[in-house]
């Protein structure tokens, strides 16, 4: 099925504002050949030119063109009517966890915090107006919607996604509601600006977010921030549960105390 690319759970590759795209260094076709590949997360493994030009919102001629390119690039596979993504682009993501220490280094520590738990913990980082997992846990919760590392979610009604919202610069802070559309995911959503941003002020000085079935029913979450030798926000980590059997009082009392003291750990070795 295919998903609307307004969603928020995927979607193109586009400037952060204006003046990136106006910038006279910007090449637009590499950001075209960029969406084309984005646009296959969260959908069927095929798919064809008209599905892949609407889901990118470029005319077909622009899309063909992509295709024919990173077809070339050993990218895409066609089959026909279909195309499909080839393990060649494992190396794109190879490139960044071999390059950033981060994942390597969070992974035994988010391991220790799902054992003593007993649910699974993971860490993001803030790209664009997204979250994307670049560590998580081997202990993984049967879910609606599937995450694994890679997996880019809304900033706004995650736990990981406000914390580090939370600790933008104001002005940063300001751009990104200009650009995102708020919107609601569970009646529990919340999406008036004014409290959103209560609720970030009260995750910045808490040093901790929770959230409870703004996503995704049932899903309840506790994040804190990963900072740096240096004391910069990185990254956020979160331990998620079902909410119908783990309390709120049972995650703040229990599961944030852990989830600190393992991010406290991890921060002499993220020089920053």
């Amino acid at each position: 099925m295919i998903r609307d690319k307004n969603q928020g759970l995927s979607g193109p590759d586009v400037p952060e504002d204006a003046d990136a795209a106006a910038d006279t260094n910007y090449i637009a076709a590499l950001a075209r050949g960029l969406s084309v590949m984005r646009c296959f997360a969260g959908q069927r493994n095929q798919l064809t030119m008209a599905e892949i030009a609407k889901l990118v919102g470029l005319p077909r001629a622009t899309v063909r063109r992509c295709l024919i390119t990173l077809g070339a690039l050993g990218y895409i596979d066609a089959n026909g009517k279909y195309y499909r993504l080839t393990p060649q682009v494992l190396t794109l993501s190879q490139a960044y966890f071999s390059s950033n220490p981060l994942p390597r280094i969070a992974q035994p520590f988010i391991e220790q915090v799902s054992e003593a738990v007993g649910e699974s913990c993971s860490v993001s980082v803030l790209t664009g107006d997204e979250v994307i997992y670049v560590a998580r846990s081997a202990r993984k919760r049967a879910a609606s919607i599937h995450r694994d590392v890679g997996q880019n979610l809304p900033a706004y009604c995650t736990s990981m996604g406000r914390i580090l919202l939370a600790h933008l610069q104001p002005p940063e802070l300001d751009a990104y509601f200009r650009r995102v559309s708020l919107k609601k995911f569970t009646p529990d959503t919340v999406v008036d600006e004014g409290a959103l941003r209560g609720l970030l002020e009260q995750a910045r000085k808490r040093e901790f977010c929770l959230i409870d079935g703004e996503l995704e029913h049932n899903l309840r979450a506790v994040a804190v921030p990963v900072r740096d030798s240096a004391g910069k926000v990185i990254a956020a980590a979160h331990i998620s549960t079902e909410g119908d059997r783990t309390p709120k009082e049972k995650m703040r009392n229990e599961f944030l105390p852990v989830l600190r003291a393992a991010v406290s750990q991890m921060r002499p070795l993220l020089l920053g």
